[in-house]
């Protein structure tokens, strides 16, 4: 027999026993890094802070780091802080200063400003979500808070972002790639080795790959007989694309036509004390051979 709909037996599960759903983890999860961005998209100047986010997101998030677009909801950035060991905020300001002048701020000097009384949705903003999370997270609530604000030139609707913003940007970008991902980020060892194959890929192993490109996306270039990997920040940019060679995360792109069908086959060992650090690229170089 079938019971009835709402009887104690249409509530217990085929084995005959009582069963409830397990509960929700609705909380974000902790980490060692959280980077935000607050800020309108549509607004010019304004959304600043969300373009910074992608672009380290196209750079490629190590494991430990969350990047979160806070958008104009300041109530979500605070309950997104929950768990976080540091964190980084990045908004834009409008303090009549030059536009593209970049302010770095540690967050207790922001969380008592400006009161809470009197908020609603409509008027919180990430300067109050510093002063709400200390009171809604308690000792969940992190204590390594730092705020870049950067001066906007213009918010007007529909607005790219102004010369000034995108350099500030570009700085802010640099700052929290050094200070705070980069440790996350995979070491290498003191040697560094690549392996030309003979059908003309260049292979990195997953260590180099992915602390010296982390988006995965490359544009090669010969220089003066070196071969130049330089990291882009995005598959978006064009250039080439390290695919994944093996479970291990080893990569692996065609440099081919890069060397004019002249490929210096084999493996070759670059010694960290003699490789260039930038951050646009290192060479390869050898005794022969273009590349190497």
């Amino acid at each position: 027999m079938i019971p009835a709909v709402g009887s104690p037996e249409s509530r217990s599960d085929p084995g005959g026993s009582d069963s409830q759903p397990p509960p929700l983890d609705i909380e974000p999860p902790g980490c060692a890094v959280l980077v935000v961005g607050c800020g309108n998209l549509l607004r010019g100047d304004d959304g600043v802070g969300p373009v910074l986010v992608r672009h380290l997101w196209e750079r490629g998030v190590p494991t430990g780091a969350r990047l979160v677009d806070g958008g104009t909801a300041g109530m979500d950035v605070a309950f997104q802080m929950r768990g976080a060991e540091r964190v980084v905020i990045i908004d834009a300001s409008a303090t009549g200063a030059a536009p593209g002048t970049m302010y770095r701020v540690p967050g207790e000097e922001l969380e008592d400003l400006p009161p809470l009384q009197g908020l609603h949705t409509h008027s919180f903003r990430w300067d109050h979500a510093i002063a709400f999370a200390r009171w809604a997270l308690g000792e969940a609530c992190p204590t390594d808070i730092t705020v870049f604000l950067i001066e906007a030139a213009g918010v007007e609707l529909g607005a790219d972002l102004s010369e000034p913003v995108q350099a500030a940007m570009e700085q802010v970008i640099d700052l929290v790639e050094r200070d705070y991902l980069a440790a996350l980020r995979p070491q290498t060892g003191t040697d560094l080795t690549v392996e030309f194959t003979a059908d003309g890929y260049v292979r990195l192993e997953a260590a180099l790959a992915a602390g010296r490109f982390p988006s995965d996306a490359v544009a090669a270039v010969v220089r003066d007989d070196d071969l130049w990997l330089i990291p882009l920040r995005g598959p978006r940019s064009g250039g080439l694309l390290l695919k994944q060679r093996n479970p291990a995360g080893d990569r692996a792109t065609l440099v081919r036509d890069v060397l004019a069908d002249r490929i210096p086959a084999g493996v070759r060992v670059r010694h960290s004390g003699t490789m260039n650090t930038k951050r646009c690229g290192f060479p390869w170089v050898g005794a022969s051979g273009p590349g190497l």
